[in-house]
């Protein structure tokens, strides 16, 4: 989970928590996940840190999971996502399910992407809001060929991705020599999204697959507005975890 940016697009100030302790009636985005994940049977919660990093590993020690949240320090994460994700490289050592950090979802948006028949498969909305500026799922005759915010091949149709990615062991560790030529060049000029396009463009067809979550509340959670969203819209039609 990439939790280490500074949430200047949300207009954080210096006293504001980073973006993962964002509360909804009481609980941070951090708890939240935990809870979900640990309900659906996940081994553990790995969290890249770096904006604020201690009061992240606070949140984490005040909550009760035990061990089975973890965090690890992100040294270059100022340069950006990519270099956050760079910092978690050696996590991907089996089957793993990549997520943005500031999200705000149902539990059952986690289980259709979970439980998916594909071993790697994007979560995807085909409900798009109008405002947003979404990483795009990009098809022709029903086949992904593209994922960008800007994407370059031809396609007929598209669906926002929700910032969710299910990885098989095999594609998982794929991850770190593909990003490797990137962090080399010292480049910052590129979304993290752009490396797993590059998997999955080397990846046999019907490689990555798709579990489709359209209609379950979800935002991902960048400037004020999405904030806005999230407490009118997406919280009050979140479904309790059952009992």
């Amino acid at each position: 989970m990439l939790a280490a940016g500074f949430g200047e697009r949300l207009g954080s100030t210096a006293a504001a928590p980073p973006k993962i302790l964002l509360r909804f009636d009481g609980k941070t985005l951090l708890q939240r996940h935990a809870e979900i994940l640990q309900f659906l049977g996940f081994d553990e919660l790995v969290v890249g840190v770096g904006n604020k990093a201690e009061q992240v590993k606070r949140e984490i020690r005040s909550l009760p999971f035990g061990d089975f949240i973890r965090a690890v320090d992100c040294p270059q994460f100022a340069m950006g996502a990519p270099y956050t994700l760079w910092g978690l490289r050696a996590e991907f050592d089996g089957a793993a399910v990549f997520m943005d950090g500031d999200v705000l979802y149902d539990h059952r948006l986690m289980a259709r992407l979970y439980q998916a028949p594909h071993e790697t498969c994007f979560a995807m909305d085909r409900n798009i809001r109008p405002s947003d500026d979404p990483v795009k799922i990009c098809f022709r005759d029903g086949q992904i060929v593209d994922f960008h915010k800007e994407p370059s091949a031809a396609h007929d149709s598209f669906a926002e991705w929700i910032g969710f990615l299910k990885l098989s062991a095999d594609i998982a560790k794929q991850l770190e020599p593909a990003l490797q030529p990137y962090i080399a060049a010292k480049r910052t000029d590129f979304i993290y999204e752009e490396v797993f396009r590059d998997i999955m463009r080397s990846s046999p067809n019907g490689t990555f697959g798709t579990a489709d979550v359209t209609g379950l509340p979800w935002t991902e959670i960048d400037f004020p507005s999405d904030l806005d969203y999230a407490q009118a819209e997406v919280f009050p039609h979140l479904e309790a975890l059952p009992a």
